[in-house]
């Protein structure tokens, strides 16, 4: 049984752009419903949302018939979360609050199976090896493997270069609401020193040869970050899109003016 291959990753290799939304909503007929929409990717959160190892599992589950990538946010750098995760087959993980090279190096390292790395084995166990049927997993799993960073701290910021030269770091994503706050403006995520900060950044990743990501739901952001070189853009959230949607169908009736 062959090795699952990692289309995302390589389309940033080749620095293809790939447009995706985030999903927050822990429930595998909704991520069902959204891989048929015509996104390259969906942004699983871990971290933020109620997600686990098994809700995250039925996701890719849902996800695995569909022409859609699965990016995977954990809640943090933790060796042992990040082996879980790995073992249910998720092939691209992304990092969050990243601030140095030894942190995104020891993210490497819980990637990869001694002694190139210290991932735990259980092969015989995970649906990422096809329960020990999927040939020569544990030798050659890393190449398709994407192993992506968060950046969202001025410190992260400051030591962004070291972190981009990290082997094994295929690609940094930036979380502009935290980088605003580590800045002192907390909720102004869009003030033009954090996304001067941003753009810059952008700018050092794709000097480093690294792929660069965001989330941002403004269009004219969306367009700018493109030009300056980031290839994986989260453009949505299925929360505000489903509360959006519905708030409006309420107001539209119910704002109505009454018959008289």
């Amino acid at each position: 049984m062959q090795l699952p291959s990692n289309g995302f990753k390589k389309a940033l290799k080749e620095r293809r752009v790939q447009i995706g939304l985030w999903k927050g909503l822990p429930d595998a007929y909704t991520s069902e419903l959204l891989a048929s929409t015509g996104f390259d990717w969906l942004g699983i959160d871990a971290e933020h949302s109620p997600n686990d190892p098994r809700t995250v599992l039925a996701q890719l589950q849902a996800l695995a018939a569909y022409p859609i990538h699965a990016l995977v946010r954990v809640v943090s750098d933790d060796v042992a979360v990040i082996k879980q995760y790995l073992d249910i087959g998720v092939q691209t993980l992304l990092v969050p609050m990243v601030e140095t090279a030894e942190q995104a190096a020891r993210v490497v390292a819980a990637t990869r199976y001694p002694p190139q790395g210290i991932r735990g084995v259980g092969t015989a166990l995970a649906r990422a090896a096809r329960w020990n049927q999927a040939d020569g997993y544990l030798e050659h799993n890393h190449e398709q493997l994407c192993v992506l960073v968060q950046v969202e701290s001025v410190r992260g910021l400051e030591n962004l270069r070291a972190i981009c030269e990290v082997d094994g770091i295929d690609g940094v994503f930036f979380g502009p609401a935290d980088l605003a706050a580590s800045m002192g403006m907390i909720g102004r995520s869009t003030d033009a020193a954090v996304q001067s900060a941003i753009d810059a950044g952008i700018k050092t990743i794709c000097a480093a040869g690294k792929a660069a990501g965001i989330l941002t739901t403004d269009r004219q952001l969306v367009l700018k970050h493109l030009q300056l070189g980031a290839t994986f853009v989260a453009i949505g959230v299925d929360t505000l899109l489903l509360s959006s949607a519905a708030k409006d169908l309420a107001d539209s009736i119910k704002r109505r003016p009454s018959a008289g």
